[in-house]
């Protein structure tokens, strides 16, 4: 049953209560009442749809805070009830203690909402020595595509969860006049498509957006902070950026890069040039795993395939490049 219907079930609940409480039943009053009904309801309804970006997190935390500003103004309302003022005067005190400090709760607790850390939505009851593994997964690492194959394999088995801000930005660059963002975009909501439906991994949709922060790797580094979350990326600003702020990330590319084969100086190559290097008479041509091998003097060699011998070994951000040259 979806919220449809149980909008529509609930205007007829009040129509139904609006003409039984109007006497005579049948007549015009009835179906004034019912009338009544109808309206209050779709009032009601309206304000649930206006409440759709509340969180969770801010609604338990208003709720909190009110539960604590009724505690205060009970204690200090009854502590004025000992000095000698009138009935009248007592019930003034009181109504006024109760407003200021509900007030004061609601805003003090949603103000500090991101400091609360023993809301009863955020309680997980579980051993001490046992923690939740949760990743959170970054607009770039779904386009990127390679997480499906991650995935496959079973290396990570925590709770996945996409942030909502992640997802609007996702269906953006789906619907961008730009052909090649429109079809990455398009891209990464295929993957997540296929990692639920094809593996059967339950995707988390996590809808706390943070208004006050507008740039989306902000609130990537503030969710993770808040749920003690790892992100899950490959854009290399975000990851330096989040270790910075003491937030664990799981960078594909440097998985991808520590995988790739282990070669010393001296070891024997078979590798075919495919093309020109950057400096003279230089040869490139490609791993298996796309590591680059920089052959010297490969450059006349250019499409075949050729025994070289490794002479160094330099590791970049960007990857292992691998120098060698030609086996005599």
């Amino acid at each position: 049953m979806n919220l449809f219907f149980v909008r529509i079930l609930f205007l007829i609940g009040s129509a139904l209560i609006g003409y039984q409480t109007f006497e005579p039943r049948g007549t015009v009053a009835g179906i004034i009442g019912a009338l009544m009904g109808v309206v209050a309801s779709g009032i009601i309804i309206l304000l649930e749809i206006g409440m759709r970006r509340v969180s969770m997190r801010g609604l338990s935390s208003a709720v909190f805070g009110l539960i604590l500003g009724l505690i205060m103004s009970k204690m200090i309302g009854d502590a004025v009830s000992l000095a000698p003022i009138s009935i009248e005067a007592l019930s003034v005190v009181r109504v006024t203690l109760t407003l200021i400090f509900c007030y004061l709760g609601m805003t003090m607790a949603l103000r500090g909402k991101d400091e609360f850390n023993i809301i009863i939505p955020y309680i997980r009851l579980r051993r001490q020595d046992q923690e939740e593994d949760i990743e959170v997964l970054d607009t770039s690492v779904i386009i990127d595509g390679r997480i499906l194959d991650i995935f496959k394999t079973k290396f990570l088995q925590g709770k996945m969860i996409v942030p909502r801000f992640v997802l609007r930005e996702l269906q953006q660059i789906a619907d961008s006049t730009d052909p090649l963002k429109r079809q990455r975009g398009r891209r990464g909501l295929e993957i997540l498509n296929k990692i639920q439906k094809e593996l059967g991994i339950e995707l988390t949709l996590h809808e706390e957006e943070f208004p006050e922060v507008r740039e989306v790797d902000a609130k990537l580094v503030k969710l993770a902070k808040l749920l003690g979350a790892k992100i899950l990326t490959v854009d290399f600003n975000l990851n330096h950026v989040a270790t910075l702020q003491g937030v664990q990330v799981l960078n594909i590319n440097e998985l991808a890069n520590s995988l790739k084969s282990m070669v010393l100086p001296g070891e024997h190559l078979q590798i075919k040039l495919i093309k020109e290097g950057k400096e003279y008479n230089q040869g490139v041509g490609y791993l298996d795993d796309g590591t680059m091998v920089v052959v010297e003097d490969g450059r006349r060699a250019i499409g075949q395939e050729l025994k070289v011998n490794v002479t160094s070994v330099i590791q970049t951000p960007a990857g292992r490049m691998i120098f060698t040259k030609i086996a005599k």
